[in-house]
C-alpha cells in the first residue's frame, strides 16, 4: 500500500492539547499502534514511514506523535511518562479497547510500561532495541553519550556523529537525512524534551533517583507482562547493545528474540524487509 505524509496526517483534540498522528489501512482491519523513539529530530512519521504501507495491508495503523517532540502539543511531565498517558488518551478517544503495539527504543519502553500497568490495553508487543538494562556493556552506551553531548550543547557535527552511531551502514546517513533531522531538532519543544531526557543534569538526577528510590525500575517488573512479545534487535546496535536483550528475553514469560545481522539501532529502517516479514508473521499468529 502506497502512503504519503499528507494523505495519512490526522489531528485529535484532547484536554491537554492536540495529538497528531498518521493513519493508514482498512478501518475494518484490526488496529495496530506504532510508537516512536527519541533523539534529535525524531517523529513517528520518520521512524515508520518506510514500513507503514506494509503494515497497512493487514492492519488499521496509527502512528502516534508523542507530546513534546515538536509535532503534537507538549504535555507537562517527564516525556516517557507523558508518552504513555498520551497513548491511553489516544486509544480512549478513538475507541480502541486493545491493540498490538510496535515500539522503537523509547517507544518500546512506553509499550512495556503499558503492558505492565494496563495489560488489557496491549494485545501483543513488538519492541525495537532499547528495552532492559545494560548487563555487560557500559552505561550509558556510546550512542547515549553522543546523544547526551548533543542535548547539552546542540550543533550539527554532534548530530552527525550521533546519527552515524545509530546505523551499521554509514551510507544511510545522507545529507538529506542530516538536514531533515537538524531542522526538526532545532524545534524549541524538541530541544527542551531532549535536555529533560538526556542532558547531563537530568541524567545525574535520574541516577540519584534510581539509587535512593524504593520504586523498582520498569525492567524489574517485566515478569508481569502477559501478552506475546517479540523483541527485535540489531546485532551492531551502539545505542542499546544486544546484551540488554537478555533480561527482557528471560523475564517476559512469553517473549522471543530476533537479532538482525549487520544492523544498528534502527532495525525497522536498516533491516526493513526482514523486520517487516518477522513482525507480520508474529502479528498473524
Amino acid at each position: 500500500m502506497d502512503v504519503t505524509y499528507d494523505e495519512t496526517r490526522r489531528e485529535l483534540s484532547t484536554d491537554n492539547g492536540v495529538l497528531r498522528y498518521h493513519e493508514a489501512g482498512d478501518p475494518d482491519a484490526p488496529p495496530l499502534i506504532l510508537l516512536h523513539g527519541s533523539g534529535p529530530g525524531v517523529t513517528g512519521w520518520r521512524n515508520y514511514r518506510g514500513n507503514l504501507g506494509v503494515f497497512a495491508e493487514t492492519h488499521h495503523c496509527f502512528v502516534l506523535e508523542f507530546p513534546g517532540f515538536g509535532v503534537s502539543d507538549p504535555w507537562e511531565g517527564m516525556p516517557v511518562l507523558t508518552a504513555g498517558k498520551s497513548v491511553l488518551a489516544f486509544m480512549d478517544a478513538l475507541g480502541i479497547a486493545t491493540a498490538p503495539m510496535i515500539g522503537n527504543s523509547m517507544g518500546g519502553v512506553v509499550g512495556v510500561n503499558l503492558a505492565i500497568r494496563k495489560p488489557d490495553r496491549v494485545e501483543k508487543l513488538v519492541t525495537i532495541g532499547g528495552v532492559g538494562p545494560n548487563l555487560f556493556s557500559p552505561s550509558p552506551s556510546e550512542g547515549l553519550r553522543l546523544l547526551q553531548e548533543f542535548a547539552d550543547d546542540p550543533d550539527r557535527d554532534k548530530l552527525v556523529r550521533w546519527l552515524r552511531a545509530m546505523v551499521y551502514d554509514k551510507d544511510l546517513v545522507t545529507e538529506q537525512l542530516i538536514s531533515e533531522r537538524w531542522e526538526a531538532a532545532m524545534n524549541p519543544e524538541a530541544l527542551a524534551t531532549g535536555r529533560a531526557m538526556y542532558g547531563s543534569a537530568s541524567f545525574e538526577m535520574q541516577q540519584q533517583f534510581l539509587a535512593t528510590s524504593d520504586v523498582p525500575p520498569y525492567w524489574a517488573m517485566m515478569h508481569k507482562i502477559s501478552c506475546p512479545t517479540l523483541l527485535t534487535w540489531g546485532r551492531d546496535d551502539r545505542v542499546s547493545p544486544p546484551d540488554m536483550a537478555l533480561a527482557p528475553m528471560r523475564l517476559i514469560p512469553n517473549a522471543e528474540l530476533h537479532v538482525f545481522p549487520r544492523c544498528g539501532h534502527w532495525v525497522m529502517i536498516e533491516a526493513k524487509e526482514a523486520f517487516e516479514s518477522t513482525v507480520t508473521a508474529f502479528l498473524a499468529r
